[in-house]
């Protein structure tokens, strides 16, 4: 994970953490006079309960910094994935924008960080119980032959990075497929029902994803985009081969990343 995006991440946890303190303080204080009336007791049980809750959030962060600053596994990976991925992140995007950081920087640190956590704690996934998971756009958008459906009517012309991922693939005995959105992922995913998967995608559709696949470890890769968003758009070969290393040890030897056809785009 690179450090600008960890360092990001870390900075935002902790200012959402002391901006949920000061939300359960707002919290606690309003309402203490009502209570009192109630019984005497009761702001003391409230504050407990609301201040227990936030020390819990509290331990797990302080763990999941642990993590990311190790860089090692460490007790409760998963269970702090989860309050990654269903707890913090949420909150996280209205908090970057106070601080004046784009969604796709939050997303970023975000997709970074779960990568990080899924590799902390990954056990061996057979291939063929492994999904790889490419957006529609890192198809030439001048082929007329659509791949949705069925990568294996790619004819291999080199002329986008498809030939390639089919042969990696292929020789690996993974599953690819192709999605033209959120909907259509989801579908290939409850149909297919890997235990692991490598999606490409842009940060909105990856951050989507993550969280809708979970528990699924997914490790996310971003695609570049040299022609802008939704068109034409490429993956780093070495990221997927270092994704598979990570799920199902070294892929076979001969894989399409040191004999790339040149490409058009």
């Amino acid at each position: 994970m690179q450090e600008p995006r960890k360092r990001t991440f870390i900075s935002l946890l902790l200012a959402t953490l002391a901006l949920l303190f000061g939300a359960g303080y707002v919290i606690w204080w309003i309402p203490q006079v009502g209570m009192r009336n109630i019984h005497p007791l009761l702001p003391t049980i409230f504050m407990v309960v609301v201040f227990g809750l936030l020390s819990f959030v509290s331990f797990g962060v302080f763990l999941l910094i642990l993590t990311l600053i190790r860089g090692k596994e460490i007790f409760l990976a998963q269970r702090l994935r989860w309050v990654v991925v269903k707890v913090l992140f949420p909150l996280m995007i209205p908090v970057g924008r106070l601080f004046g950081l784009s969604r796709d920087t939050v997303q970023q640190s975000f997709i970074g960080v779960n990568n990080q956590l899924v590799r902390s704690n990954l056990g061996s996934v057979k291939p063929d119980r492994l999904l790889i998971l490419l957006p529609h756009c890192i198809q030439l958008n001048e082929c007329n032959i659509k791949i949705t459906g069925d990568v294996h009517r790619c004819k291999g012309c080199g002329k986008c990075e498809i030939k390639d991922l089919v042969a990696v693939a292929d020789k690996n005995h993974i599953d690819l497929s192709v999605a033209t959105g959120g909907t259509l992922a989801r579908r290939i995913i409850k149909e297919k029902r890997p235990k692991a998967i490598i999606a490409v995608a842009c940060e909105r559709d990856l951050t989507s994803g993550i969280v809708d696949s979970y528990p699924l470890p997914v490790i996310g890769i971003l695609n570049d985009r040299p022609n802008g968003p939704c068109i034409n758009t490429r993956v780093d070969m070495q990221d997927v081969i270092e994704a598979l290393e990570a799920f199902v040890g070294a892929p076979h030897e001969h894989c399409p990343v040191e004999e790339a056809a040149p490409t058009n785009a």
